[in-house]
């Protein structure tokens, strides 16, 4: 397995645990662990769920990233959201509109919508903890909204960084983060130019701010990181 596939992306770890972990009871996480279902390996070189086509499986992600991405219809796309080990995909009662790829190598553990659905409707606490996560997940969004919509190019990629850090759980007193993406991944989330990132690279290790060693980044200011993002992690909460 390549350093990149081991990047910031957590351990692999069991539903029933992630849930809990997550704020949910015990005898609720089990119900869904119980629930019939399959852990496939997800290879990023390809997407592993298409758009433009009905989504009736519901996904936990075990170990890895995954990353849900439209197209503009000119071959360019956007990467609109990313689910860490723990993280859930719902199901849909419509035709998704979004693609799903991972980022590294990742595995997931998959159900269909029709087993899902009963275990959440016979359990009014199981929708109220889904709802709470889905609120996340728009939080995010709002966030991830605003740092294309306004900030500038280095803002933006710093902004990923610091989230990406906050999520993967980095420890504060070694800030040393394995970056799990491609220039292009980066370009993608941030909506621009691979050519661009890189010169943000380059001058944020100019000033002193980061330090590269192979994909290994060292956050050698991180207060100052913080401010030239504008990040607060209150959103992740």
């Amino acid at each position: 397995m390549s350093k990149r596939s081991r990047a910031a992306a957590g351990d692999r770890i069991g539903l029933r645990d992630a849930l809990v972990r997550a704020g949910l009871e015990p005898h609720l996480a089990t119900l869904l662990e119980e629930m019939p279902s399959k852990s496939v390996e997800v290879d990023p070189r390809r997407p592993f769920r298409e758009a433009g086509v009905q989504r009736n499986e519901v996904f936990f992600v075990e170990s890895g990233i995954l990353a849900k991405y439209k197209g503009d219809g000119a071959g360019r796309r956007q990467i609109i959201a990313l689910r860490f080990a723990g993280d859930g995909i719902l199901p849909g009662d419509k035709v998704a509109d979004y693609g799903i790829q991972a980022i590294v190598r990742s595995r997931v553990l998959v159900g269909q919508q029709r087993d899902f659905d009963p275990i959440v409707d016979a359990h009014p606490e199981l929708a109220r903890f889904f709802w709470k996560l889905t609120q996340r997940h728009a939080d995010i969004g709002y966030e991830w909204l605003l740092n294309c919509g306004r900030r500038d190019s280095t803002a933006r990629v710093v902004h990923l960084l610091c989230e990406l850090a906050e999520r993967s759980g980095l420890d504060p007193d070694n800030r040393r983060l394995i970056n799990p993406f491609t220039q292009q991944q980066i370009a993608d989330i941030t909506g621009q130019t691979s050519v661009n990132v890189n010169r943000v690279f380059a001058d944020l290790e100019r000033q002193g701010l980061i330090r590269r060693e192979g994909r290994d980044i060292m956050f050698e200011d991180w207060d100052e990181l913080r401010r030239v993002a504008g990040f607060s992690a209150a959103y992740l909460g």
